[in-house]
């Protein structure tokens, strides 16, 4: 008698939940920055330029000077104890805290970052082998974005599309007006005053900019940072904040006000004690620790600034565990 065939053995059953942050180079050394920086540059969502002509700029200019000035930001912030830098180590305790915290017997928390490491590829594929037949994406970025969360889209589709037994999909796109998020917000920035010896002028939420012409074409991103200004605002209201937009990177117009122009201008408003904060970054990084407090201090202070700080990010505090574990069981109900 002909037996039927038997499937190979197989674990199912689980649901998986990968928070996806940004990235970040496996050192800080010059030939680490590169390939970071060449893949982040490469993709068409982050540079929406004709392909050829970028390639041209990026290989032959951008990634023979960019690296030693980006290598010199990171060494300023790693982490030389964990010998990482601290958005990946944010981002990993935020997957640990988050496994703790919710605690469910099939359920799997990792994380990924879109370039680098660990890469998004690696982490489907693990937490397929662990079983997971329910996917749960992340993005780490409260405010929508193409060049952020659209991107990681893109690269989770990719890797599903090659997949024979695909596990079930859902993505948690933008949680920029979440009274949890706008709460931790307004948490983070009341204990930071109190631990100042000094009145702010003016809190300064600075979010990373995109260009403008990315706006034009319909992306909410703008709307979405000035939503989460504007309820901030709402839940703390003594002192003006006001929102910019920093990072920008080549000549073309990017979203204003440029946070290094407001922060040069500001003195001669008489705004010369200011706090800033960075909405849209879910971990401190090098765009928040060099770019704002070491950059932006000194730019501020050499401008007749007196005092400046910067509130931390929500980085693996209670608070954004708390955030995080509520959008994780809304979407997996």
């Amino acid at each position: 008698m002909k037996r039927d065939l038997e499937h190979p053995p197989i674990k199912f059953g689980k649901t998986g939940v990968l928070i996806i942050n940004l990235g970040t180079p496996n050192s800080t050394s010059w030939l680490d920055i590169r390939k970071y920086l060449k893949e982040f540059l490469s993709d068409r969502r982050v540079i929406e330029v004709n392909p050829i002509i970028w390639q041209i700029i990026l290989n032959v200019f951008i990634l023979n000077l960019r690296p030693s000035k980006t290598a010199k930001a990171y060494k300023e912030i790693w982490m030389k104890d964990e010998n990482i830098s601290p958005l990946l180590y944010y981002t990993r305790k935020q997957a640990e805290k988050l496994s703790i915290s919710i605690s469910k017997e099939n359920l799997v928390v990792d994380y990924a970052m879109r370039y680098g490491n660990p890469s998004i590829r690696s982490k489907i594929k693990t937490l397929h082998e662990k079983g997971c037949e329910n996917l749960v994406i992340l993005p780490l970025y409260p405010q929508y974005a193409a060049a952020t969360t659209a991107t990681v889209c893109d690269e989770v589709y990719r890797i599903l599309m090659k997949m024979r037994w695909q596990p079930s999909l859902k993505i948690i796109p933008h949680y920029e007006s979440d009274p949890l998020y706008i709460e931790a917000l307004v948490n983070s920035l009341n204990k930071k005053i109190k631990e100042i010896d000094w009145k702010p002028d003016l809190i300064l939420a600075s979010y990373h900019g995109i260009p403008q012409k990315y706006f034009d074409k319909g992306d909410p991103y703008y709307c979405y940072c000035h939503k989460t200004t504007r309820l901030l605002s709402e839940k703390f209201n003594s002192i003006e904040i006001k929102t910019t937009f920093q990072s920008r990177f080549g000549p073309q117009k990017w979203l204003q006000p440029y946070t290094d122009k407001t922060l040069e201008s500001l003195p001669a408003e008489g705004k010369k004690n200011v706090l800033a904060i960075c909405p849209g970054f879910s971990s401190d990084c090098v765009e928040t620790l060099e770019e704002i407090l070491i950059q932006g201090k000194e730019s501020f202070l050499d401008s007749g600034g007196e005092n400046f700080d910067m509130v931390p990010c929500l980085n693996d505090s209670d608070d954004h565990i708390t955030l995080l574990k509520s959008l994780i069981q809304k979407s997996i109900q």
